[in-house]
């Protein structure tokens, strides 16, 4: 199995809307860091899982939309807790968007909300 895995940090702001959120209930912020990892068992004709320019290209996207977004206010989020889980399942669904995934078989978004805690998604590109 080949794997390729490319990062990116940003600061976002957010608030819980669960209920009896304490201080996560205010808006606050997050020094986010996001890493994709894509795997599959076979690489294209030349060489490639996939582009490394085109998964560049996909996060830098990515870091454009998020970076001093206040995720509360973003569509994706619209009447969804802005929990770092759906945070890394969301990020991933707009990353699949972006990118070819003609030969990877597997997508895996991890997602730091700080040095000590991270939520990751995992999905099938097949």
């Amino acid at each position: 199995m080949y794997r390729l895995s490319v990062s990116r940090d940003f600061v976002a702001q957010h608030f819980l809307t669960v209920p009896n959120p304490g201080p996560e209930g205010e808006v606050h912020s997050h020094h986010f860091e996001v890493a994709v990892r894509l795997a599959g068992p076979e690489l294209n004709e030349y060489g490639y899982l996939v582009d490394i320019d085109a998964v560049n290209e996909a996060l830098d996207a990515l870091e454009d939309r998020y970076r001093d977004a206040l995720l509360n206010d973003l569509p994706e989020f619209e009447g969804r807790n802005p929990s770092v889980e759906r945070f890394a399942r969301l990020f991933g669904d707009r990353f699949v968007d972006r990118v070819p995934t003609e030969v990877p078989t597997e997508l895996t978004v991890r997602m730091w909300e700080d040095e000590d805690a991270w939520a990751s998604h995992e999905r099938s590109l097949r």
